[in-house]
């Protein structure tokens, strides 16, 4: 198929990759380019990257408006395709290409509708996570689904690791539906069910509450892992937790922090996590331990003091 591919993220990479090899990529949409680390460099977007690799046309876009919406026009695609592009898809645009636009979303819909649905299912404790395609509509992730898939991840996955899987399972979903589309098979059906939303994550999403079990605030950890980075505050200072475990120690009150040889335990409201590694506010990254020691004083610290 004619097709045009929208996407920024990493996480899109695998399915550009995918269609790329199977069908006429017209161009690819992608956001600008952003600023990264600590010099603030600007920097291509993954999807941008693969692009150029492919030698596919870039169109850059921080919104899909009037320009961006003539630019897909002008090359009179048969199907849309999109994959985290950071932005909604409105008509006239959506009704452009000729059977529309599909949408790779990384969860099982109608649960987790939105910007963050790996990192919200992994703090909701969500065993099993998928990926649906489906057609995209006005309405948030609400488009009638052509094929699902469901993942069983590890369960020490962090929000990155569950994606990364995600992704190259999603890549070849994807290509079925864009193949039974072109050949006329490709069934949607209404999504059944509650929906959940699935919002953008911000810092504040990351502070892990001590009191809670040990498994919701592991859960937390892993949902919040690598971005926006879970946390607490010891002595006022923030401390973001890189490396953490669950254990069956339950001798610790909820904050309470001990040293081992190798990792520190953190009480929560039954058992301990093991800590590994930390990035105190202003430093780099190290081992937790080695932070712990380097206090002047640990006398009556906690975790979320």
């Amino acid at each position: 198929m004619r097709l045009v591919f929208a996407g920024t993220p990493s996480a899109a990479v695998p399915t550009l990759r995918r269609l790329a090899a199977e069908h006429d990529i017209l161009a690819v949409v992608t956001r600008p380019d952003a600023p990264l680390g600590r010099r603030r460099v600007l920097t291509a977007s993954p999807v941008a990257q693969t692009a150029d690799e492919l030698g596919i046309p870039l169109i850059k876009a921080a919104r899909l408006d009037d320009e961006a919406t003539a630019a897909i026009a002008a090359l009179r695609p048969e199907l849309g395709v999109i994959v985290a592009y950071g932005g909604l898809v409105r008509e006239p645009l959506l009704s452009t290409p000729d059977a529309g636009w599909i949408n790779l979303h990384f969860s099982l819909l109608p649960a987790w509708r939105g910007a963050a649905p790996v990192q919200r299912a992994l703090i909701a404790g969500d065993e099993v996570l998928g990926a649906s395609v489906f057609q995209l509509v006005p309405a948030l992730d609400a488009g009638d689904v052509f094929a699902t898939l469901e993942v069983d991840v590890p369960a020490d996955a962090t929000a990155d690791v569950a994606l990364n899987i995600l992704a190259e399972r999603g890549a070849a979903l994807t290509a079925e539906v864009v193949s039974a589309i072109a050949v006329g098979t490709a069934r949607a059906l209404p999504q059944v069910g509650d929906a959940t939303l699935a919002a953008k994550l911000t810092i504040d999403d990351g502070l892990l509450d001590w009191n809670l079990p040990s498994q919701a605030v592991f859960s937390r950890f892993r949902g919040v892992t690598p971005e926006p980075g879970a946390h607490t505050t010891v002595d006022g200072v923030r401390v973001k937790i890189l490396e953490a475990s669950p254990t069956d120690d339950s001798t610790l009150a909820p904050g309470e922090i001990v040293a081992t040889k190798h990792v520190l335990l953190i009480g929560t409201a039954d058992a301990a996590l093991a800590v590994a590694r930390v990035q105190p506010a202003g430093k780099g990254a190290m081992n937790a331990v080695d932070w712990w020691r380097g206090q002047r004083s640990t006398e009556g610290l906690r975790a979320g003091s």
